[in-house]
Protein backbone atom coordinates (compact mmCIF):
# COMPACT_ATOMS: atom_id res chain seq x y z
CA UNK A 1 0.00 0.00 0.00
CA UNK A 2 1.46 3.59 -0.89
CA UNK A 3 1.89 6.52 1.51
CA UNK A 4 -0.73 7.91 0.02
CA UNK A 5 -3.36 5.21 0.11
CA UNK A 6 -2.74 5.40 4.01
CA UNK A 7 -3.75 8.30 4.94
CA UNK A 8 -7.39 7.83 4.59
CA UNK A 9 -6.70 5.14 6.69
CA UNK A 10 -5.08 6.56 9.48
CA UNK A 11 -7.50 9.55 9.68
CA UNK A 12 -10.28 6.69 9.88
CA UNK A 13 -8.54 5.41 12.89
CA UNK A 14 -8.27 8.48 14.40
CA UNK A 15 -11.50 9.21 14.85
CA UNK A 16 -13.07 8.41 17.76
CA UNK A 17 -15.52 5.65 18.77
CA UNK A 18 -19.11 7.20 20.50
CA UNK A 19 -21.62 5.96 22.97
CA UNK A 20 -24.68 7.66 23.62
CA UNK A 21 -27.53 6.52 27.03
CA UNK A 22 -31.09 7.30 26.39
CA UNK A 23 -30.48 6.67 22.95
CA UNK A 24 -34.00 4.80 22.27
CA UNK A 25 -36.05 8.18 22.14
CA UNK A 26 -36.42 11.68 22.93
CA UNK A 27 -32.79 13.76 22.45
CA UNK A 28 -30.93 10.55 23.10
CA UNK A 29 -32.11 9.24 19.91
CA UNK A 30 -31.63 12.45 17.89
CA UNK A 31 -28.71 12.45 18.60
CA UNK A 32 -28.11 9.28 17.79
CA UNK A 33 -29.75 9.53 14.67
CA UNK A 34 -27.10 12.30 13.67
CA UNK A 35 -23.84 10.72 14.84
CA UNK A 36 -24.83 7.28 13.11
CA UNK A 37 -24.85 8.95 9.84
CA UNK A 38 -21.88 11.41 10.59
CA UNK A 39 -18.11 10.73 8.68
CA UNK A 40 -16.44 11.87 12.09
CA UNK A 41 -16.62 8.82 14.51
CA UNK A 42 -15.87 5.27 13.78
CA UNK A 43 -18.54 3.51 15.37
CA UNK A 44 -21.54 4.45 17.51
CA UNK A 45 -22.51 2.54 20.19
CA UNK A 46 -26.30 3.20 21.06
CA UNK A 47 -26.91 1.93 25.04
CA UNK A 48 -30.49 1.95 26.79
CA UNK A 49 -32.62 -0.65 28.54
CA UNK A 50 -34.17 -1.28 25.45
CA UNK A 51 -33.29 -1.73 21.96
CA UNK A 52 -34.37 1.22 19.53
CA UNK A 53 -34.90 1.65 15.89
CA UNK A 54 -31.96 3.43 14.56
CA UNK A 55 -29.87 1.09 12.29
CA UNK A 56 -26.57 0.92 11.68
CA UNK A 57 -25.06 1.23 14.95
CA UNK A 58 -24.26 -0.82 17.90
CA UNK A 59 -27.29 -1.50 20.23
CA UNK A 60 -26.77 -2.74 23.82
CA UNK A 61 -29.16 -3.02 26.04
CA UNK A 62 -28.88 -2.50 29.82
CA UNK A 63 -29.85 -0.40 33.06
CA UNK A 64 -27.43 2.82 33.15
CA UNK A 65 -27.25 2.82 36.59
CA UNK A 66 -25.86 -0.65 37.03
CA UNK A 67 -22.21 -0.47 37.59
CA UNK A 68 -21.42 -3.47 34.72
CA UNK A 69 -21.89 -0.23 32.27
CA UNK A 70 -17.80 -0.24 32.57
CA UNK A 71 -17.28 -3.59 31.05
CA UNK A 72 -19.88 -2.23 27.98
CA UNK A 73 -17.59 0.70 26.94
CA UNK A 74 -14.33 -0.53 27.30
CA UNK A 75 -13.90 0.82 23.08
CA UNK A 76 -15.58 4.03 23.86
CA UNK A 77 -13.71 7.09 23.27
CA UNK A 78 -16.50 9.78 24.28
CA UNK A 79 -19.89 9.22 26.09
CA UNK A 80 -22.46 11.57 25.84
CA UNK A 81 -25.26 10.94 28.51
CA UNK A 82 -28.41 11.72 27.78
CA UNK A 83 -30.39 9.29 30.00
CA UNK A 84 -31.47 11.89 32.22
CA UNK A 85 -35.32 11.35 33.40
CA UNK A 86 -36.71 14.94 33.02
CA UNK A 87 -40.17 14.39 33.48
CA UNK A 88 -42.68 17.48 35.06
CA UNK A 89 -44.78 15.01 36.52
CA UNK A 90 -42.40 12.58 37.88
CA UNK A 91 -42.52 11.55 42.03
CA UNK A 92 -39.52 14.22 42.62
CA UNK A 93 -37.44 12.30 44.85
CA UNK A 94 -37.55 9.07 43.00
CA UNK A 95 -36.57 11.24 39.70
CA UNK A 96 -33.82 12.63 41.47
CA UNK A 97 -32.30 8.85 42.34
CA UNK A 98 -32.81 7.68 39.55
CA UNK A 99 -30.64 10.89 37.64
CA UNK A 100 -28.34 11.04 40.35
CA UNK A 101 -27.45 7.24 40.00
CA UNK A 102 -27.50 7.47 36.48
CA UNK A 103 -24.90 10.70 36.04
CA UNK A 104 -22.56 9.05 39.03
CA UNK A 105 -22.84 5.92 37.32
CA UNK A 106 -21.54 7.26 33.46
CA UNK A 107 -19.02 9.31 35.78
CA UNK A 108 -17.72 6.30 37.23
CA UNK A 109 -17.74 3.99 34.72
CA UNK A 110 -15.80 6.25 31.68
CA UNK A 111 -13.10 6.52 34.59
CA UNK A 112 -12.61 3.08 34.92
CA UNK A 113 -13.63 2.09 30.97
CA UNK A 114 -10.74 5.07 30.60
CA UNK A 115 -12.85 6.86 28.46
CA UNK A 116 -11.39 9.91 27.00
CA UNK A 117 -14.49 12.16 27.16
CA UNK A 118 -18.04 12.93 28.47
CA UNK A 119 -20.49 15.00 27.17
CA UNK A 120 -23.89 15.88 29.70
CA UNK A 121 -26.40 17.70 29.50
CA UNK A 122 -28.08 19.99 32.06
CA UNK A 123 -29.42 23.67 31.59
CA UNK A 124 -28.61 27.69 31.49
CA UNK A 125 -31.43 27.65 34.11
CA UNK A 126 -28.52 26.65 37.15
CA UNK A 127 -27.45 30.13 36.43
CA UNK A 128 -30.85 31.66 37.95
CA UNK A 129 -33.22 33.89 37.01
CA UNK A 130 -34.00 37.30 38.24
CA UNK A 131 -34.90 40.93 37.44
CA UNK A 132 -31.20 42.02 37.78
CA UNK A 133 -29.58 39.29 35.69
CA UNK A 134 -27.29 40.66 32.48
CA UNK A 135 -28.74 40.28 29.24
CA UNK A 136 -26.79 37.92 28.45
CA UNK A 137 -25.12 35.95 30.80
CA UNK A 138 -21.68 34.79 30.86
CA UNK A 139 -20.88 31.26 30.28
CA UNK A 140 -18.63 31.87 33.59
CA UNK A 141 -21.27 33.69 35.54
CA UNK A 142 -21.98 32.16 39.07
CA UNK A 143 -24.41 29.42 39.16
CA UNK A 144 -27.52 31.06 41.82
CA UNK A 145 -29.95 29.02 41.33
CA UNK A 146 -31.89 27.36 44.04
CA UNK A 147 -31.75 23.86 44.77
CA UNK A 148 -35.50 22.37 44.96
CA UNK A 149 -37.04 19.21 44.42
CA UNK A 150 -37.91 20.55 40.88
CA UNK A 151 -35.65 19.57 37.78
CA UNK A 152 -33.21 22.57 38.25
CA UNK A 153 -32.40 20.88 42.03
CA UNK A 154 -31.71 17.75 39.60
CA UNK A 155 -29.18 19.50 37.52
CA UNK A 156 -27.10 21.15 40.47
CA UNK A 157 -26.82 17.93 41.91
CA UNK A 158 -25.95 16.66 38.53
CA UNK A 159 -23.24 19.49 38.28
CA UNK A 160 -21.72 19.13 41.67
CA UNK A 161 -21.17 15.16 40.60
CA UNK A 162 -19.12 16.72 37.62
CA UNK A 163 -16.94 19.03 39.86
CA UNK A 164 -16.43 16.08 42.43
CA UNK A 165 -15.69 13.67 39.73
CA UNK A 166 -13.19 15.75 38.11
CA UNK A 167 -11.47 15.96 41.59
CA UNK A 168 -11.17 12.49 41.72
CA UNK A 169 -10.65 11.60 38.32
CA UNK A 170 -8.13 14.43 36.69
CA UNK A 171 -7.52 12.39 33.20
CA UNK A 172 -11.08 12.66 32.29
CA UNK A 173 -12.62 15.23 30.43
CA UNK A 174 -16.00 16.39 31.00
CA UNK A 175 -18.57 18.97 29.26
CA UNK A 176 -21.21 20.21 30.29
CA UNK A 177 -23.70 21.48 27.93
CA UNK A 178 -26.41 24.25 29.51
CA UNK A 179 -28.63 25.07 26.57
CA UNK A 180 -31.90 27.81 26.88
CA UNK A 181 -35.18 27.40 26.86
CA UNK A 182 -35.68 23.93 25.53
CA UNK A 183 -38.08 23.58 21.84
CA UNK A 184 -39.26 20.70 20.22
CA UNK A 185 -40.72 17.39 19.72
CA UNK A 186 -41.63 15.97 23.07
CA UNK A 187 -39.84 18.75 24.93
CA UNK A 188 -42.27 19.38 27.85
CA UNK A 189 -41.05 21.88 30.47
CA UNK A 190 -42.33 24.67 32.84
CA UNK A 191 -41.45 26.78 30.11
CA UNK A 192 -43.28 24.78 27.34
CA UNK A 193 -46.01 25.04 29.72
CA UNK A 194 -46.00 28.40 30.34
CA UNK A 195 -47.11 28.96 26.71
CA UNK A 196 -50.03 26.71 26.77
CA UNK A 197 -51.50 28.99 29.34
CA UNK A 198 -54.41 31.83 27.78
CA UNK A 199 -52.15 34.60 29.03
CA UNK A 200 -48.75 35.45 29.75
CA UNK A 201 -47.63 36.23 33.54
CA UNK A 202 -45.69 38.46 33.89
CA UNK A 203 -44.56 40.45 37.48
CA UNK A 204 -44.54 44.26 38.19
CA UNK A 205 -41.75 46.21 37.77
CA UNK A 206 -39.65 43.54 35.17
CA UNK A 207 -40.33 41.86 32.39
CA UNK A 208 -38.64 38.58 30.48
CA UNK A 209 -36.23 37.84 27.78
CA UNK A 210 -37.09 35.05 26.17
CA UNK A 211 -34.17 32.92 24.43
CA UNK A 212 -34.36 29.11 23.47
CA UNK A 213 -32.65 26.71 22.25
CA UNK A 214 -34.42 23.85 19.46
CA UNK A 215 -33.54 20.25 20.10
CA UNK A 216 -31.99 20.18 16.94
CA UNK A 217 -29.34 23.20 17.27
CA UNK A 218 -28.55 21.19 20.69
CA UNK A 219 -27.87 18.33 19.26
CA UNK A 220 -25.27 19.48 16.78
CA UNK A 221 -23.92 21.34 19.97
CA UNK A 222 -23.62 17.90 21.16
CA UNK A 223 -21.38 16.54 18.15
CA UNK A 224 -19.14 19.49 18.75
CA UNK A 225 -18.63 18.60 22.42
CA UNK A 226 -18.34 15.19 21.31
CA UNK A 227 -15.53 15.74 18.56
CA UNK A 228 -13.69 18.05 21.17
CA UNK A 229 -14.32 21.14 19.24
CA UNK A 230 -15.65 22.68 22.84
CA UNK A 231 -15.31 21.09 26.25
CA UNK A 232 -15.80 23.02 30.10
CA UNK A 233 -18.89 24.59 31.06
CA UNK A 234 -20.99 25.63 27.47
CA UNK A 235 -23.75 27.77 26.53
CA UNK A 236 -26.18 26.65 24.11
CA UNK A 237 -28.43 28.67 22.56
CA UNK A 238 -30.28 30.71 19.86
CA UNK A 239 -28.84 33.58 19.02
CA UNK A 240 -29.94 37.23 21.08
CA UNK A 241 -33.42 37.02 22.57
CA UNK A 242 -37.27 38.04 22.12
CA UNK A 243 -38.49 40.98 24.29
CA UNK A 244 -42.00 40.48 25.83
CA UNK A 245 -43.28 42.75 23.00
CA UNK A 246 -42.55 40.56 20.04
CA UNK A 247 -43.43 37.55 22.02
CA UNK A 248 -47.16 38.70 22.77
CA UNK A 249 -46.96 39.84 18.90
CA UNK A 250 -45.80 36.82 17.33
CA UNK A 251 -47.71 34.61 19.88
CA UNK A 252 -51.37 36.30 19.80
CA UNK A 253 -50.95 36.28 23.32
CA UNK A 254 -51.56 39.16 26.42
CA UNK A 255 -49.68 39.89 29.26
CA UNK A 256 -50.92 39.04 32.88
CA UNK A 257 -49.13 41.08 35.66
CA UNK A 258 -49.43 40.20 39.20
CA UNK A 259 -47.34 41.78 41.59
CA UNK A 260 -44.33 39.38 42.89
CA UNK A 261 -45.41 38.24 46.19
CA UNK A 262 -48.59 37.28 45.30
CA UNK A 263 -47.32 35.10 42.32
CA UNK A 264 -44.41 33.19 44.11
CA UNK A 265 -47.40 32.96 47.14
CA UNK A 266 -49.78 31.22 45.63
CA UNK A 267 -47.75 29.35 43.20
CA UNK A 268 -45.48 28.20 46.70
CA UNK A 269 -48.89 27.16 48.13
CA UNK A 270 -50.33 25.20 45.19
CA UNK A 271 -47.36 23.23 45.14
CA UNK A 272 -47.45 22.02 48.51
CA UNK A 273 -50.84 21.87 48.15
CA UNK A 274 -49.53 18.99 45.52
CA UNK A 275 -51.81 21.22 42.91
CA UNK A 276 -48.85 22.12 40.92
CA UNK A 277 -45.97 19.94 39.42
CA UNK A 278 -43.08 22.56 39.66
CA UNK A 279 -42.01 24.38 42.82
CA UNK A 280 -42.55 27.91 42.77
CA UNK A 281 -39.18 28.93 42.21
CA UNK A 282 -39.34 27.37 38.78
CA UNK A 283 -41.76 30.87 37.91
CA UNK A 284 -38.54 32.98 38.13
CA UNK A 285 -37.88 31.12 34.90
CA UNK A 286 -40.87 32.56 33.21
CA UNK A 287 -40.99 36.06 34.66
CA UNK A 288 -37.12 36.93 34.76
CA UNK A 289 -34.66 37.08 32.15
CA UNK A 290 -32.00 33.73 32.11
CA UNK A 291 -30.51 34.45 28.46
CA UNK A 292 -27.45 33.20 27.83
CA UNK A 293 -23.84 34.27 25.23
CA UNK A 294 -22.81 30.84 23.69
CA UNK A 295 -19.18 32.45 23.57
CA UNK A 296 -17.34 28.65 23.04
CA UNK A 297 -19.73 27.60 20.69
CA UNK A 298 -19.48 30.56 18.86
CA UNK A 299 -15.59 30.68 18.68
CA UNK A 300 -15.84 26.71 17.67
CA UNK A 301 -17.59 27.86 14.56
CA UNK A 302 -21.02 26.48 15.87
CA UNK A 303 -24.12 28.72 14.67
CA UNK A 304 -27.65 27.68 15.71
CA UNK A 305 -29.90 26.94 12.70
CA UNK A 306 -33.03 28.17 14.80
CA UNK A 307 -33.92 32.16 15.61
CA UNK A 308 -35.87 32.61 18.79
CA UNK A 309 -38.79 33.65 16.85
CA UNK A 310 -39.08 30.22 14.76
CA UNK A 311 -38.64 28.49 17.89
CA UNK A 312 -41.46 30.00 19.70
CA UNK A 313 -43.67 29.54 16.52
CA UNK A 314 -42.77 26.26 16.68
CA UNK A 315 -43.73 25.67 20.29
CA UNK A 316 -46.77 27.29 19.84
CA UNK A 317 -48.02 24.81 17.22
CA UNK A 318 -46.85 21.81 19.19
CA UNK A 319 -48.62 23.32 22.56
CA UNK A 320 -51.74 23.63 20.03
CA UNK A 321 -54.83 22.10 21.93
CA UNK A 322 -53.27 21.85 25.37
CA UNK A 323 -53.99 23.72 28.37
CA UNK A 324 -51.87 25.09 31.59
CA UNK A 325 -52.01 26.92 34.41
CA UNK A 326 -48.74 27.70 36.44
CA UNK A 327 -47.51 24.23 35.22
CA UNK A 328 -50.36 22.78 35.90
CA UNK A 329 -52.26 20.40 32.75
CA UNK A 330 -55.79 21.16 33.03
CA UNK A 331 -58.42 19.29 30.98
CA UNK A 332 -60.70 20.82 28.66
CA UNK A 333 -63.62 21.33 31.26
CA UNK A 334 -60.84 23.24 33.65
CA UNK A 335 -59.35 24.87 30.54
CA UNK A 336 -63.13 26.01 29.60
CA UNK A 337 -64.13 27.88 33.45
CA UNK A 338 -60.46 28.92 33.92
CA UNK A 339 -60.56 31.08 30.50
CA UNK A 340 -63.66 32.36 31.59
CA UNK A 341 -61.64 34.92 33.70
CA UNK A 342 -58.29 36.97 33.17
CA UNK A 343 -57.47 36.42 37.11
CA UNK A 344 -58.37 32.66 37.06
CA UNK A 345 -56.72 32.20 33.80
CA UNK A 346 -52.83 32.70 34.90
CA UNK A 347 -52.94 32.56 38.18
CA UNK A 348 -56.19 32.76 40.26
CA UNK A 349 -56.51 29.23 41.54
CA UNK A 350 -58.40 30.39 44.25
CA UNK A 351 -61.33 27.79 43.54
CA UNK A 352 -58.73 24.95 42.96
CA UNK A 353 -57.13 25.81 46.17
CA UNK A 354 -60.70 25.93 48.16
CA UNK A 355 -61.33 22.44 46.73
CA UNK A 356 -58.02 21.27 47.43
CA UNK A 357 -58.56 22.60 51.33
CA UNK A 358 -61.95 21.00 51.55
CA UNK A 359 -60.80 17.39 50.31
CA UNK A 360 -57.73 17.85 52.74
CA UNK A 361 -60.84 18.24 55.72
CA UNK A 362 -62.76 15.10 54.77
Amino acid sequence: MQSEDLVPTLKRLRQPVVAVTGAASGIGRAFLTRVASSADFRRVVAIDDQRGDVPDVTWRVLDIRDPLLANRISDVDVLVHLGADESMDAEPAERRRYNLRAAQTVLTACAAARVRRVVLVTSAMVYGAAPDNPVPLEEDAPVTAESDTGVIGDHLEIEALVRRSLRSHPGLEVTVLRPAALVGPGVDTVVTRHFEAPRLLVVKGCLPRWQFCHVEDLVSALEAAALGRVSGVVAVGSDGWLEMDQVEEISGLRRFELPAGLTFGTAQRLHRLGITPAPAADLHYVVYPWVVDCAALRAAGWKPTWANEDALRELLELSEGRHAVVGRRLSGKEATITAAGATVAVIGTAAIVRAARRKRRT
